[in-house]
């Protein structure tokens, strides 16, 4: 999750690590961090609409200069 690594289950500590820098995640570490870049995502896709509405409102308007 932080550099972008593959991870790989280590059944031995029941932990998920990163091949590339050696981090460790649990199970639930995961899926906090898929919920938290989700609503990132919804987020930056709400800041999208909201500025593509305020523009188009400010197209139609009659005070454009």
């Amino acid at each position: 999750m932080e550099c972008g690594g593959n991870l790989s289950y280590d059944p031995a500590i029941k932990q998920y690590a990163c091949k590339s820098c050696g981090l460790t995640f649990t199970q639930q570490n995961l899926l906090e961090g898929r919920e938290k870049m989700l609503r990132t995502e919804e987020s930056a896709d709400e800041e999208k609409k909201r500025r593509h509405k305020d523009y188009l409102k400010w197209w139609l308007s009659d005070k454009k200069k």
